[in-house]
């Protein structure tokens, strides 16, 4: 994925140094200098000039279909939002939700607006391309993205009210063909839309476009038709002319549909579908009082105080402090402050609709009247321009025109009031925007004075002339000549000031709803000491996360306090997820005839979506959603266990497959179930919980033996598991579920299968494996199922069972198939690695979990239509999910199978954590199924790779009595 942006021209060149990001990932020109091209045209630019530079000797239509890009238009002047007119509006830092989980403590517009721009481009067919966006537009959605048909123009819109819709672009259907456009409109009038409500549906324009390649070189020619002769590219790539104006909406955009309203004949033929944004929500950060409205909409998304930490809810949610340091804090009365990067000292008074940035360290007294806003912007290696201005200033009108406003009364009045005229801001027919009106000097008690001059009812004349000698530059030049690594430097400085006291103010709040991580980073680089210890009372997850927190911090160069501090968060979960077990202590009691045999056997499962959502922490926090299906192979449930009486009072232990025989016969040998390398393991965990050990039974015991003479007799557990180590299918975790119904039976103890499910989650952090639920779940119920657990530390999955048609009607049957590879991968480690993430609120770990819950309901809806195809994609989708999350799930070997069956395949994936096991796959009918079988007999691709039949259970786990 490309990421494609159009910035102001002083930003193009310091983007990847001020930000971090990869110059592979990320690309980055300005619109050529004093030429208007309009979006369409800006748009042109950008595509030409990223192919200039990366494209080599590749033609541009090669280049064009080698990526996939997002095109985001970021290089506007923002006369009505100055503070961050230099760097660009993506850049705007964006105060942390006080309601979510993961964000960045120096998040920007740029980090929250791509996640969902490059899921659009992951679900996009791959004839589409190149999506077009905007830059000072934040869009969120609260649903799945449905599927994006193939068309050579596909658009996003939000349905709003008319009021709304007639300040935008509009997309208009007839009610007939709901996904076809018929026509567009540009902000129609109330009026206009009531005309055409009767038969047409309206959705607001949001300016997310996805192009085909087809539609992006019609669009480019119409940039060039009337660019210099129309000359384009020259044959290596070089720009040999400026594309001319043209708009990607009012030009373009009403240029198609089936009735455009304005036709172009070179258009005509390119094919159109709109699409209602799913759970859409529309932010604009286009001008100073909408940044503010849209950071106050998105703080109060939530309402329920359940899920907003107490000392994260600010009485002024209206006013927002970043990187900032505040002595005079706001009163209840204020509202409308937006204060970043700013020293703001005792000296400062102010009220409401503020927005104050880039002030340097100061003493200064100033007093700021409602309205008022403040920018510093460094210039040069050491000077400063101070550039006040109005709440309302949209910088625009001739200097000498009475209407024209600035500091939101005329500027003529302003001027008068200081003694000066338009002259001295470049006479008539000077724009406001390119008005020398903004002084520059290193003098800190001069731009203090200055300031003051700007704001005040009564300013003095020797400012005044003071105002009038110096250098002065008007928005445009600041912008030009901004020097913006001091700009960000100041800013970092200021959060290495701050960073720790917000954090000691934030702890048991929304400090542990940050990312955890890039906090850790920014202590470990400053050598900040660490907050105080929590105490004992505070929440659970908030030690938990505290724990973690202070292991990141400190791995760098204490290792083994790190180590210290991590096992103290895993034993904290284990603590948390096994208490109420715990509690509740067994009784077993020897419930057979001293000739009986329990038999416990049960399926595995595939998990199809949704797989990781299902562990700990994330599904303590967020709830997890998981569709999988419980199989049998070869005919047969794989995993059994037996368990009869035996005669001595020991416990022995037996494995078919390893070939492994213990015998148990202490207390001591009993608990060693955390023993790496035990075969035995699962068994003796199983049989503690049971209550067959200290702190587990209600009853009392000197020894096991004796225990075990009082139960009546000692117990022989058989272990099978036909199933090869490392596959994928949840073996291990099903097969500890089955070790205790088959305990459960015998000892008299009346377990549901819920309580299996929820025991064996208890089993596996005694174990120290960790782990979700869904493995259990999975083979324990039968059938296609979608699984759902809600927040806290009692995670009993509720089942939602879907029709199996898809996996046993004689024409889809054979289009399932399952391969083992002969790779094996353990998932400890993995497992490790991204439950550290999932404490840490890593931000890319959430987003792709939140994802993946979401891609899980989305599955369930899939699988209700019986839609092969459908399906398959689903599935592919899902492997996708599982290598972002861990690119290690495909090692090159899996690739290379991946290839081999491609073409064949709707979609497969790699079972459980990846890496290795079995290969699950959706054949595109049952000929391409053939196909695949015997091009994977003939050449498998390990010696012990092969076949394995497959067929959805029916009963899941049986138990029964001999």
């Amino acid at each position: 994925m490309k990421n494609l942006l159009s910035l102001p021209p002083n930003a193009v060149g310091v983007f990847h140094k001020l930000t971090g990001a990869e110059r592979d990932t990320y690309y980055c020109t300005a619109d050529p200098a004093d030429h208007k091209l309009g979006s369409g045209g800006g748009t042109a630019w950008l595509l030409k000039s990223a192919h200039a530079d990366e494209g080599a000797n590749v033609c541009f239509d090669t280049w064009l279909a080698q990526h996939k890009r997002v095109l985001l238009h970021a290089g506007g002047q923002s006369r009505r939002l100055p503070a961050y007119a230099p760097s660009g509006k993506v850049l705007t830092p964006i105060p942390v939700f006080r309601w979510a989980r993961g964000q960045r403590i120096n998040q920007t517009l740029l980090d929250l607006q791509l996640p969902l721009y490059h899921d659009i481009m992951h679900k996009a067919p791959a004839s589409l391309h190149t999506l077009i966006v905007s830059g000072d537009v934040l869009l969120r959605t609260t649903e799945a993205l449905q599927d994006i048909p193939e068309a050579d123009v596909v658009c996003y819109g939000l349905w709003a009210d008319p009021v709304q819709a007639s300040h935008h672009g509009v997309f208009l259907m007839n009610r007939q063909t709901p996904t076809q456009l018929d026509f567009m409109l540009q902000k129609p009038t109330t009026a206009q839309q009531a005309e055409l409500m009767p038969t047409h549906l309206m959705l607001m324009d949001i300016g997310v476009w996805l192009l085909s390649d087809k539609a992006v070189k019609r669009l480019m020619q119409k940039c060039e038709a009337g660019a210099n002769g129309g000359k384009g590219c020259t044959p290596g790539g070089h720009l040999a002319a400026l594309p001319g104006y043209y708009d990607l909406y009012s030009d373009f955009g009403c240029a198609l549909g089936q009735n455009p309203s304005r036709p172009d004949a070179a258009l005509a033929d390119l094919s159109v579908a709109i699409l209602p944004l799913p759970g859409g929500e529309f932010y604009h950060y286009g001008t100073g009082p909408d940044m503010i409205a849209s950071s106050v909409a998105i703080q109060n998304l939530v309402k329920d105080q359940r899920y907003i930490l107490q000392r994260g809810i600010k009485p002024q949610t209206s006013v927002f402090t970043q990187n900032t340091l505040l002595v005079n804090r706001p009163t209840p009365a204020t509202r409308n402050v937006w204060i970043e990067n700013a020293y703001v000292g005792k000296g400062w008074h102010y009220g409401s609709n503020h927005i104050i940035t880039g002030v340097p360290q100061n003493n200064w007294q100033v007093t700021l009247r409602n309205g008022v806003c403040v920018d510093f912007v460094p210039v040069g290696d050491a000077a400063y321009a101070v550039r006040p201005y109005g709440f309302t200033d949209a910088f625009r009108g001739d200097v000498d025109s009475l209407d024209t406003m600035y500091m939101e009364q005329s500027l003529h009045s302003w001027l008068a009031a200081r003694g000066l005229s338009a002259n001295s801001l470049g006479g008539p027919g000077t724009d406001l925007q390119s008005a020398p009106l903004f002084p520059v000097t290193s003098d800190m008690q001069a731009l203090g004075q200055l300031l003051n001059w700007f704001v005040s009812d009564t300013p003095d004349a020797e400012t005044s002339a003071l105002w009038s000698k110096l250098p002065r530059l008007s928005a445009d030049e600041l912008s030009a000549q901004a020097n913006l690594p001091r700009l960000f430097e100041q800013r970092r400085t200021l959060q290495a000031q701050t960073l720790p006291l917000v954090a000691k103010n934030w702890q048991r709040s929304v400090f542990y709803q940050v990312n955890l991580k890039d906090m850790a980073a920014q202590y470990a680089a400053n050598q900040w000491p660490l907050p105080d210890a929590l105490p004992q009372t505070a929440p659970l997850m908030t030690r938990i996360h505290d724990a973690m927190f202070r292991a990141e911090c400190l791995r760098p160069t204490q290792a083994a306090e790190a180590q210290a501090y991590e096992s103290q968060a895993f034993a904290l979960l284990r603590d948390g997820l096994t208490e109420n077990v715990l509690r509740h202590q067994c009784t077993p009691r020897c419930t057979t005839y001293a000739d009986q045999i329990v038999w416990a056997r049960s399926s595995v499962r595939i998990d199809v979506a949704g797989g990781w959502t299902d562990t700990p922490p994330y599904s303590l926090i967020a709830g997890g959603n998981v569709v999988n299906l419980a199989v049998n192979l070869n005919g047969q449930p794989p995993l059994q266990v037996y368990v009869k009486p035996c005669k001595e009072p020991v416990v022995i232990c037996r494995s078919i497959d390893l070939g492994a025989m213990e015998r148990i016969e202490t207390y001591e040998a009993l608990l060693q179930y955390n023993k790496v390398g035990s075969p035995f393991s699962i068994p003796k965990a199983a049989l503690a919980l049971a209550g067959f050990a200290p702190g587990f039974g209600t009853e009392h015991f000197a020894s096991l033996r004796q225990q075990l003479e009082a139960f009546g007799c000692g117990l022989e557990i058989t272990l099978l598991a036909a199933i090869p180590a490392g596959s994928g299918l949840g073996t291990s975790s099903v097969l500890a579920a089955t070790v205790l119904a088959a305990l459960s039976n015998f000892c008299g103890l009346g377990w549901d299968k819920n309580e299996v499910c929820n025991r064996t989650l208890v089993l596996e952090q005694l174990l120290t494996t960790g782990g979700g639920w869904q493995d259990q779940y999975g083979g324990v119920l039968p059938g296609v199922k979608l699984l759902q657990t809600t927040t806290g530390f009692d995670q009993n999955a509720m089942a939602r069972w879907l029709p199996d048609t898809l996996f046993t009607h004689p024409d889809t049957r054979p289009c399932h198939l399952l391969y083992y590879t002969g790779i094996t991968r353990t998932a400890k480690h993995i497992l490790t690695e991204i439950v550290r993430g999932m404490f840490l609120n890593n931000t890319q770990h959430l987003h792709l979990l939140n994802n993946m819950k979401q891609h899980a309901l989305t599955v369930f809806d899939a699988l209700q239509t019986n839609d092969l195809a459908r399906y398959g994609r689903m599935v592919r989708a899902t492997w996708e999910q599982n290598k972002a999350l861990d690119a290690g799930t495909s090692p090159e070997a899996v690739e290379t199978l991946c290839r081999r069956v491609d073409d064949l395949c709707y979609g497969y994936k790699l079972p459980g954590a990846g890496g290795g096991g079995f290969m699950y796959m959706v054949a595109k009918d049952a000929q391409a199924a053939q196909r695949i079988r015997q091009l994977l007999t003939d050449n498998p691709l390990t010696p012990n790779s092969r076949f394995v039949d497959m067929d959805v259970s029916a009963e899941g786990l049986q138990v029964s009595r001999s």
